[in-house]
């Protein structure tokens, strides 16, 4: 029987596997769905913090290295934490982009594996897709269509999310990602990786007021992002002060307000753009904040304020399901297996991938982030 007719004629429970390994965590989880009720069953990560940690950064090698290492040990860890044999899958799910290749072919190549062992569906899932639904693991009410604000170390995107492979883009950065500008403001002072709770920890004792940092495209009509010329400043101010604790906290802290400004300024810009995109008016608006750098109490917070002057509920995951984790791909790819969808066992690794391609094709240089710009 074709696997199609197999998922068509599923019965509930449904089980899935999800594998992450897009950049340094290797991550497994299983979910079961029961009548719409979406249970967690496990949700293993493990983290490659000390390896990279000595260079202030990721090392693509070094990060596909320990995947390859690691990611059978989790597997295995999330099915026993799930209290289930393997043959009690009904699919198997795994980030087949963006990411670095390394890692993505590591986790995709063990899922096209398992799949072929169990006669199960493969589904190979966009990672900016498993983030766009993440709000869905907790969330009762959550329901489409909402405003995505994704924001982390490979990705800061504006996106309307109008429902399951239905996503517009509205804005993204054109150079660097917002999480790798709070780590190169960490690396060029010296501070540790990773780095944005460094920087949010030193900005709370700096006064945001000592540097007039740029806020690129402030006042512009679209809401695209760059970041590229705040680092530069930010490294120039460093390089130009005393080195002194205080000089960093200052740094950091106006570092942090001019990145709070340009994230509010976008978001404005964005919200007259996705609501011409909605098909039908809506009573309520939605905007959701997914990736690692949603972590960050300062950006929340005038988060909350832009959504109450605009009218928008904000909806931010448990900061667990915002960071890379394979949860979030296991509902993506359950999602798609209650449509019927699954993925042949040579579905290639794709280290840029875009969630919406046609703009990506039609408008290159707006980009979608450094993994995402290119299909």
């Amino acid at each position: 029987m074709a696997l199609a007719s197999r998922q068509r004629e599923k019965q509930e429970p449904i089980t899935i596997l999800g594998i992450e390994s897009s950049c340094d965590e290797t991550a497994a989880a299983v979910l079961r769905r029961d009548r719409q009720r979406t249970e967690i069953l496990s949700s293993i990560v493990a983290t490659q913090l000390r390896e990279h940690t000595p260079y202030g950064g990721i090392v693509p090698e070094i990060a596909a290295r320990a995947h390859t290492a690691k990611i059978d040990t989790v597997i295995r860890a999330a099915v026993d934490e799930a209290g289930i044999n393997y043959v009690d899958l009904d699919g198997v799910a795994a980030t087949s982009g963006p990411g670095l290749i390394g890692g993505v072919i590591t986790g995709l190549m063990c899922a096209k594996g398992l799949a072929l062992a169990l006669d199960i569906p493969l589904l190979a899932v966009n990672h900016l897709e498993g983030h766009a639904l993440s709000p869905r693991l907790t969330e009762k009410n959550y329901a489409f269509p909402n405003l995505l604000l994704l924001v982390s170390g490979g990705h800061t995107q504006l996106i309307g999310v109008h429902g399951l492979g239905d996503y517009t883009r509205i804005g993204s950065t054109v150079d660097d990602a917002l999480g790798e500008a709070f780590d190169k403001t960490a690396k060029v002072m010296g501070l540790g990786f990773p780095g944005g709770p460094k920087v949010e920890n030193l900005a709370a004792t700096g006064d945001a007021g000592t540097y007039d940092f740029p806020r690129p495209y402030s006042g512009t009509d679209h809401a695209n992002f760059s970041l590229s010329g705040l680092k530069t400043a930010v490294a120039r101010a460093f390089d130009s002060s005393d080195k002194s604790g205080q000089a960093k906290a200052d740094i950091c802290a106006s570092f942090q307000q001019a990145v709070c400004d340009i994230i509010v300024d976008r978001i404005k810009n964005a919200i007259p753009i996705y609501r011409k995109q909605l098909k039908e008016p809506e009573s309520s608006h939605r905007l959701v904040v997914a990736g690692g750098v949603a972590a960050n109490q300062a950006i929340r917070s005038v988060l909350v304020d832009v959504c109450e002057q605009q009218n928008f509920r904000l909806i931010v995951p448990p900061l667990k399901y915002c960071t890379d984790n394979a949860a979030m791909i296991a509902l993506a790819g359950l999602e798609r297996f209650e449509k019927g969808q699954s993925d042949p066992l040579n579905t290639r690794a794709r280290p840029r991938w875009p969630l919406d391609e046609q703009a990506a094709k039609s408008d290159p240089v707006s980009g979608c982030g450094k993994k995402g710009a290119k299909s």
